[in-house]
């Protein structure tokens, strides 16, 4: 199953130094099939099976800024969403991103902090975009059809590490990404006895509404709406935890 996706990242750069570290850092990485710096648009383009927040990380530590700006999969046009999981317990917060990389495969690229080291936590599209409740008014764990075990919905288990910091990148052939916007995801706590339970996920701890997002290229956003404040100051806006960035 295809999972190869481009991603966008906008990286401060000032000489053609910065370009070479840059490269240096990203060659050889497993998961990294290609990419392509440019120094005069400030922008690094990343295609692979590496999750966003790992490359996010390997630009970063050359000492150089970088903002996730888009990601597309060998079809654009079949579309991104975005969930900020920001409602539910406060201490876990988190972005995940979904991709339809080609007509069968959906990519979720997600990081989340807050959670129980070594717990196991479920990931789950829910029926509806209703958090007026928190994430219990979101309805039940979407499928098209009651008799389908999976649920289409359901992305399987998370475990986060010793920092509470869960990142992952999974792949789905059973959901489209048109039939995800507007409705829900969830992350659940799986209690011990999860395994005599199959496919009842526990507690409800975070959730947030899906909404469609920037694909490849979509992104021109150099200044925040919401606040005003520019891609390189909204970068440190907590959301998957203190130092997080939240660029849609």
């Amino acid at each position: 199953m295809s999972s190869q996706v481009k991603l966008e990242f906008d990286v401060e750069m000032t000489c053609q130094k910065c370009v070479k570290s840059i490269e240096n850092a990203l060659t050889g990485v497993e998961g990294v099939k290609s990419f392509n710096v440019d120094l005069d648009k400030g922008q690094v383009i990343v295609e692979g099976t590496a999750g966003s927040e790992m490359v996010k990380n390997i630009i970063e530590k050359t000492g150089k800024r970088a903002v996730l700006k888009g990601m597309g999969g060998t079809q654009d046009h079949l579309g991104a969403a975005v969930s900020i999981m920001e409602v539910g317990k406060d201490s876990v917060r988190g972005l995940i991103r979904f991709i339809q990389s080609d007509t069968d495969t959906l990519v979720i690229d997600g990081t989340v902090d807050g959670l129980i080291p070594g717990n196991k936590h479920a990931i789950c599209v829910h029926e509806c975009g209703d958090i007026s409740d928190g994430c219990n008014s979101c309805g039940e764990v979407f499928t098209s059809n009651s008799s389908h075990k999976p649920a289409e919905g359901e992305f399987g288990d998370i475990i986060a590490g010793s920092d509470g910091r869960a990142e992952f990148r999974i792949t789905s052939d059973r959901i489209k990404i048109w039939e995800m916007i507007g409705r829900s995801m969830i992350i659940h706590n799986c209690s011990s006895d999860r395994a005599h339970r199959p496919g009842q996920p526990d507690e409800r701890i975070s959730c947030g509404i899906i909404a469609r997002s920037a694909g490849l290229f979509q992104n021109n956003k150099k200044i925040c709406a919401c606040d005003g404040v520019t891609q390189w100051d909204e970068r440190y806006k907590p959301v998957a935890g203190p130092g997080r960035q939240a660029n849609l």
